[in-house]
Formats: structure tokens, C-alpha cells, sequence
């Protein structure tokens, strides 16, 4: 099977177990913990600044690009962290049921400046729900898991976690190159190459693959967000 076949035969095939048999709690809850140790090991290094302005130029050449923004910012030093150590057994876990945007951010942001919650939803939401139904070649395709499993990575990486969603899906859709690239296209845009964009989906369309580096920034925008909304909120109780 080529990659994209490969690609839909295991989107199909959770479908269907899915409607099977559904994992547990406990099992979904494990599956979470493990993408959430494996994505410390993806990438490591640079410096994260203004994601939104690299992310949407991919450097062509085939070498990392040392870009110098210490010009636009006032700390230099600042920049993505992993959210733990390496070999932690114990890493912290933010629960999306207990803070999410929809039901907490949202009504805090509007509070906080009028009407910019609506213009943030509205933003996620076309974001999330772009779609032209295709795969490559194929069409009348519903990518919603496809999508998810994007998304959902991203805040993974963050140490978010849905409770309702199995992380199994993302280790099946999403392959190592892949995450390469999110973990580098989310984290450090300013090291992303050509060949990374290359390395994955090799049968998609540019404007598919463009749409895989707007999923990732608004699901990085998010994750920021629900951290700063909820301290916020606890700060004012």
C-alpha cells in the first residue's frame, strides 16, 4: 500500500473499532501518558518566539536556518520549554474537562477585552472544521479524525489532555516524520526545512499540507491561552 492508502485503511479500521468496542478510562488514560513521554523525545533545541511568522514561510533549503530574532523581542532567552523533564515518571497533566475553552476561556477573554472571544472561536472553529473532503486523489472523505488527531497532538504536547478522546488514534495516524515536523513547525518554527516538509504526506496537495501548519499554530494558540486564562482565574479567586 502507498502511504496515503495506508493512511485511510487505518482511518477506517479505528472507525470501526470504534464502533465495536470502546476503550476504558484507565486505557485511554495510559495511552495519554505514553504519547505524552514519547513527544519529549521527538525534538529538542531553538527558540520559539513568534511561531506565527515562520510557520507559514517553510525555509526552502535543505540546512537548518539560524535565524537572529533577538532584534524583535526583549528576551532573547525566551522561548518553548518542554513542559517536564525527561525520565519524570510523574509528569503534570492538564485536564481539558476541568478547564476548557469553550465553558471557562471564553467567558473570561470576553471579560477581559470585549468581544475578542467571539473573534478567537470563530477563528478555531473555521480553523478546525476546513475542510475540502479530499485526501490527496480521493474525494468524499471525512477527515474529522484526521483532524482531531492533529489537533489533539499539539495539546498533548503541551500536557493537555481530553478525557473522551483516545490517544491511541494519534499513534496510529500520525507517523514519525510527522511528528517530527509538528513538534518543529509548533515548538521551532525558525528550524523547519524543506526536507521536513517533504518527508511526510508525500502524496497531498500543498494546500492540504498548508492547512496541517494552521491547524498546529491555532491548537498552540489554544494550549497558550487555556495556561494563561486559568491562572488568571485563579488568581482572581
Amino acid at each position: 500500500l502507498s502511504e496515503l492508502e495506508a493512511l485511510m485503511e487505518r482511518m477506517k479500521r479505528l472507525q470501526e473499532d470504534k464502533e465495536d468496542e470502546e476503550a476504558s478510562q484507565e486505557e485511554m488514560a495510559t495511552r495519554f501518558e505514553k504519547e505524552k513521554k514519547e513527544s519529549l523525545l521527538v525534538i529538542s533545541g531553538g527558540i520559539c518566539a513568534f511561531p506565527y511568522l515562520a510557520v507559514l514561510f517553510t525555509a526552502f533549503d535543505d540546512e537548518i536556518v539560524s535565524t537572529d530574532v533577538s532584534r524583535y523581542i526583549e528576551d532573547p532567552g525566551f522561548g518553548y520549554k518542554d513542559f517536564a523533564r525527561r525520565g519524570e515518571d510523574h509528569l503534570p497533566t492538564f485536564r481539558a474537562q476541568d478547564y476548557t475553552w469553550e465553558n471557562h476561556g471564553f467567558s473570561l477573554v470576553n471579560r477581559l477585552y470585549s468581544d475578542i472571544g467571539h473573534l478567537l472561536d470563530e477563528k478555531f472553529r473555521m480553523v478546525y472544521n476546513l475542510t475540502y473532503n479530499t485526501m490527496a486523489t480521493h474525494e468524499d472523505v471525512d477527515t474529522t479524525t484526521l483532524r482531531r488527531a492533529l489537533f489533539n497532538y499539539v495539546h498533548c504536547m503541551y500536557g493537555i489532555r481530553y478525557d473522551d478522546y483516545d490517544y491511541g488514534e494519534v499513534n496510529q495516524l500520525l507517523e514519525r516524520s510527522l511528528k517530527v515536523y509538528i513538534k518543529t513547525v509548533t515548538c521551532y518554527p525558525e528550524r523547519t526545512t524543506k526536507r521536513m516538509y517533504d518527508s511526510y504526506w508525500r502524496q497531498f496537495k500543498h494546500s492540504e499540507k498548508v492547512h496541517v501548519n494552521l491547524l498546529l499554530m491555532e491548537a498552540r494558540m489554544q494550549a497558550e491561552l487555556l495556561y494563561a486564562l486559568r491562572a488568571i482565574t485563579r488568581h482572581l479567586t
